[in-house]
């Protein structure tokens, strides 16, 4: 939602918090997806000197 040509602070939570509400249901992650400190991390490539 687009709350910039709200000044009022109070105004722009109320407005935010009316078109949550209204929004529909985000859908459960599948199961088999991996979030944050569970995802397979990188491997860094060796330091030193160059391969090519």
């Amino acid at each position: 939602m687009n709350t910039k040509q709200i000044e009022n602070k109070e105004e722009r939570k109320t407005a935010k918090r009316v078109a949550r509400k209204k929004a529909a249901p985000k859908a459960k992650r599948a199961s088999g997806v991996a979030r944050g400190s569970m995802k397979k991390k990188v491997r860094v490539m060796a330091k030193g000197q160059r391969k090519r």
